[in-house]
Parts: C-alpha cells; structure tokens; sequence
C-alpha cells in the first residue's frame, strides 16, 4: 500500500509560477496524496488559481501569516502524511518524484529525511544548471553542505521528534531543520534529480542575497549549544566557520556584491583551507566581478558563467 504523502506548497504573490506548482504536484500520478496550500493572502490573482484546481486540494487558505516559516509550518500541523515536504511556489517536481520516494522510504525504514538533486531553472523554466548532493552526514550539514529544499522529504515522525520550523529563521530556515532532524535521524541520498528550483529577480535568494549569510552566522552559534550538535561542535569548528563564510560568499556574489564576496570566500580559505576550496571557482568569479572584469545583467546569466568558469578549471586541474 502507498504511504500518504503530505506537500505543502507555502505562496505569497507568486500568480506568474504557482500554477506549474499546483501542476507538478497534482500531475504526480500518485494517488495517496495530500496537498495543502497556504496563501498569505495574495493580491495578484493567487487566490484564482488556487480556486480552479480547489477540488484536488485537501485544504488551502489565503490568510495574512507571519512570513515563509509560518505559512509552512501551518501546513505542517495539518499535514496528516506519512511522509512530508513543502514545495514553494516558484518551484517544481520533476514527473514521478513523489513515486520514487515513497518507494525509497518503503524498502529503507531506517531512513528518516531523504533528498535528490536539485534542477536550477530560470524563470521560463530553461535548466541553469543541475545540482548534484551526496550522502551527507549530520557533520556534513553543520559544515554547510547546502541539499536543495525542493528534493527533501522526510517521515512525519521525524518532523514530531524535531519540531516546526523556527520563526526567528527566514533564509536559512530549511537548513537549520535538516540539522536538527540529521541529529536524530539517518539521511538517505538519491543521486537523481526530484525537483527544480527557479532562479529569478524576484526570488528571496536574489531580493536579500545578504541576509543568507548573516542567518549562516547565526546557526552556527546555535550549533554551539543545540544538544544535537554541541559534542561534535568543538572538533569540527574551524571548518564549520569557513562553511559559513561560503555560504555568505556564495549569497552576495548572487546579490551582485562582488568584494564582499570575494572577502568572505576568502576567509573560508583561511580558517580551513579544504572547505575554502570547495567553491574556488566562486571565489574567482567574485574577483572577476569585483575588479570589473566581467559583468553580467542577472544572477542567471551570472550562475551559467559561472558554470563554465567551474567547468574550465576542473578540465585544468
């Protein structure tokens, strides 16, 4: 028998994408699904939208909410599933996902959260790029080995252990979960792609590109003290530090802030050199685009120069 899967797809303004949203869900073929919408009240036609597909949907609202994390979460408290994620609303699943993992869950009952790779796609849907994870553990987590929101899915008993998502959160919010559900849970990694993420002006990543960073700081003060985490915190400090300057770096390169990109990749290297290195090639184009060497209109145009300047320098090493 299929396990009941619970999606949750949070929205706010986002008519121009939220019905390939609704569509990549309710397309699925699978049949045990629950799918709850929760609208913060929208004014740009969302609440139209959500009405032609209303019979498919188990519950929606358009109600005023306290931003992302709490839109979510009230989705998470009626959330009924054996098997849980949020999809939001700029986003996508990729045909048959919600098969594969149902079926993954099934024949590993060991596993507690479960993600795939990622697509990157602009706003018409075009691939940027394809994000590819690996079996990452709870110290891979705390060392800021991002796994793309999109392509994770975890068991609603894992979500009751862990908790709701914490509101003081707003950029960082899915990533301080998985840590605190890799704590508790083993992870299962599906080496394929599950879902696609949109890049776009508007999109939180790109609107308030610093802010990423500022939130990775956080977390890892939070990492310091959070029971799950504070025993092997101290052995892998340094390292957990650089992984968040690269997350910083990565973000303000994203929001056209070339030095101080630059400085915050370049701090990863010096706190621990081997996590610095992950994202060279960022930190090179974070200089190209600091000195003015190169210039790009949009953080799409800037992620596929950036994949070819990756590409270049692997073929090189």
């Amino acid at each position: 028998m299929q396990p009941l899967i619970s999606i949750i797809t949070p929205s706010y303004n986002q008519a121009a994408f939220l019905e390939t949203t609704l569509q990549s869900v309710l397309d699925q073929e699978y049949t045990n699904l629950e799918y709850l919408v929760v609208d913060g009240k929208s004014t740009d036609g969302s609440q139209d939208i959500i009405r032609r597909y209303a019979d498919r949907i188990a519950w929606w609202v358009s109600e005023k909410d306290n931003g992302q994390a709490d839109a979510i979460n009230k989705g998470l408290l009626r959330a009924q599933g054996d098997i849980i994620a949020w999809l939001n609303s700029d986003d996508f699943y990729l045909p048959g996902t919600l098969i594969k993992v149902a079926d993954h869950f099934q024949t590993h009952p060991e596993t507690g959260l479960l993600f795939g790779n990622l697509l990157a796609v602009d706003e018409t849907g075009d691939q940027i790029n394809t994000l590819r994870y690996a079996g990452y553990t709870l110290a891979d987590l705390m060392t800021f080995h991002i796994i793309g929101q999109p392509a994770v899915f975890f068991r609603r008993e894992v979500l009751q252990q862990a908790g709701l998502l914490d509101l003081s959160y707003q950029y960082l919010l899915d990533h301080q979960l998985w840590i605190r559900m890799a704590s508790i849970c083993q992870m299962r990694y599906i080496p394929e792609p599950l879902a696609a993420a949109r890049y776009h002006i508007g999109a939180k990543n790109v609107a308030a590109a610093e802010k990423f960073g500022q939130e990775a700081y956080r977390i890892v003060d939070w990492m310091r003290t959070f029971d799950g985490t504070a025993a092997i915190f101290p052995s892998i400090e340094r390292k957990v530090q650089a992984g968040a300057c690269l997350i910083d770096g990565r973000y303000l390169l994203d929001g056209g802030k070339g030095w101080a990109s630059f400085k915050a990749y370049l701090h990863s290297i010096v706190l621990h050199p081997a996590t610095g290195f992950r994202e060279f090639h960022r930190m090179l184009y974070a200089l190209a685009a600091a000195l003015g060497l190169v210039r790009v209109r949009n953080v799409v145009e800037r992620r596929r120069k950036m994949n070819t300047m990756k590409a270049t320098f692997q073929r090189k090493r």
